[in-house]
């Protein structure tokens, strides 16, 4: 109660029954249906540009952001949406938004900016009135002490934006949805035609591609997929639990982008021999060489993520031995006769499926992750017999992170040699197949006839031998 009412002599009202809930404080504002998910939505994006903080940490539904886990089902859904639409278009949305301010947003407005992009996204890029989301961006403004005096901004340039959207849409299109130096190195390294390509296709959301067991032209059919040149199974149109799909309790295929699937049937025949897979979990390439014939350890340094590859193959009814270990201080009592090293990287290749890959990681992360993986692929040669097999792959479309590690280690005397992939082996892939025989797929690649979306996350592979003494 203000000071200058503390003495009121009136008398004091008589009627029993309390509100169920707190009365709101004088010029508070009453929250709308919708304003927390906004609010969501824009503190998790702070946390992914400004922080670098993975998405999928923050949306786990256990121990994932306060503020999401608060929600409803409806709600998150929502959010993963909002976020989703605002990470693949940023560059765009910045550029429409700043179409509309008479100044820049003052320095240190990075709230502000957020409920803006946040509105901005589903405006432009979600099927959600627009009104609706000027108006909670509007209350979320004044909601927050550090953005109230912006409310009649937040207010012009969002109303603005509805009014002008279809030709703000077709001035910004031309932007590429990805970080300017993400994208000036896939000009350097693709082409500028390549690189305009790969830059269209992150922005649209990957398929789900199943690994099966056995027999997938019968499951495409039964699940209404399509096969792919890998032997994955790729949906079309897919909206529910995967959980509940066919063939999935009984342990009958997994979930894998069908890019990931091909480091593992890279090594040929491996009926009976032993294989290490270095960096193991979650264990799709852990099922694939099982179910080669191969006699496989699987190591990871993380206990739960060797818990989680431990319980995917027990659904699927198949044993490896596990070790959790870092596999640079891995020693084997044996030598193997084959390893398979799908290396820590930047993971650019898969931002169809992460959208905030590109906004977590910088030049100095691509550098950083280079060197790590030239040291663990020249550990991993030192794992497998002479005359072994090491497949060395990851899904980072810098070519830092593949062709010049696997070129430093082949060019420097170390004893290994480059076993070359050949088109003839990879009928409809062969564009993915360099000059070099290493594998080489992009979100360009494997164009398909709707209802299934084309592409393939960002891989790199490539196969080599330790020499014999």
């Amino acid at each position: 109660m203000p000071e200058d009412k503390k003495n009121d002599s009136r008398p004091k009202r008589t009627h029993k029954a309390p509100p169920k809930t707190a009365p709101r404080r004088a010029g508070a504002i009453p929250e709308k249906p919708g304003l927390k998910s906004r609010q969501a939505a824009a503190k998790i994006l702070a946390a992914v540009i400004d922080r670098k903080t993975s998405l999928d940490g923050m949306l786990d539904q256990e121990h994932g952001n306060p503020a999401y886990r608060e929600l409803n089902d409806a709600d998150r859904a929502l959010v993963r949406a909002i976020l989703n639409s605002a990470l693949r278009h940023l560059p765009r949305i910045r550029a429409a938004i700043e179409s509309l301010l008479q100044t820049p947003l003052p320095e240190g407005a990075r709230a502000l900016d957020h409920v803006l992009t946040v509105a901005a996204a589903q405006i432009l890029y979600l099927d959600i009135p627009d009104h609706s989301a000027v108006d909670l961006a509007v209350e979320q403004a004044q909601a927050d002490p550090r953005n109230r005096r912006f409310a009649n901004l937040v207010n012009a340039v969002l109303r603005r934006l509805s009014r002008e959207k279809d030709a703000i849409l077709d001035k910004v299109k031309a932007i590429p949805a990805m970080p300017d130096w993400f994208y000036e190195r896939l000009v350097v390294h693709y082409g500028r035609e390549q690189a305009e390509r790969i830059s269209a296709a992150q922005e649209v959301p990957a398929a789900i591609d199943l690994s099966v067991k056995s027999d997938p032209d019968a499951w495409a059919e039964r699940l209404g997929g399509t096969v792919l040149p890998t032997g994955s199974v790729r949906l079309g149109t897919f909206s529910g639990a995967i959980p509940a799909m066919p063939g999935f309790s009984e342990g009958e295929w997994w979930v894998q982008d069908a890019a990931a699937s091909i480091p593992a049937r890279l090594f040929g025949d491996l009926a009976g021999k032993s294989v290490v897979d270095l960096c193991a979990a979650p264990g799709g390439k852990t099922a694939q060489l099982i179910l080669a014939g191969a006699k496989v350890t699987a190591l990871d340094q993380s206990s739960s993520r060797l818990r989680r590859l431990k319980a995917n193959l027990s659904r699927l009814g198949l044993e490896a031995r596990t070790k959790e270990v870092n596999m640079a201080d891995f020693q084997p009592e044996e030598l193997f006769d084959a390893a398979l090293l799908d290396a820590p990287c930047s993971s650019t290749g898969t931002t169809r499926r992460h959208p905030d890959v590109l906004w977590t990681k910088g030049p100095e992360d691509v550098e950083k992750l280079a060197g790590l993986q030239e040291r663990l692929l020249r550990h991993a040669l030192t794992v497998v017999k002479p005359g072994g097999l090491v497949v060395f792959s990851n899904c980072s479309l810098d070519p830092r992170e593949g062709e010049e590690v696997v070129a430093r280690v082949v060019g420097d005397g170390a004893d290994c040699e480059r076993v070359p992939v050949t088109a003839a082996d990879w009928p409809g892939l062969g564009d993915a197949i360099t000059e070099r025989g290493e594998f080489r797929t992009t979100p360009a690649m494997l164009s398909l006839v709707p209802p299934f979306t084309g592409g393939l996350d960002g891989f790199y592979a490539a196969v080599l031998r330790r020499k014999c003494a």
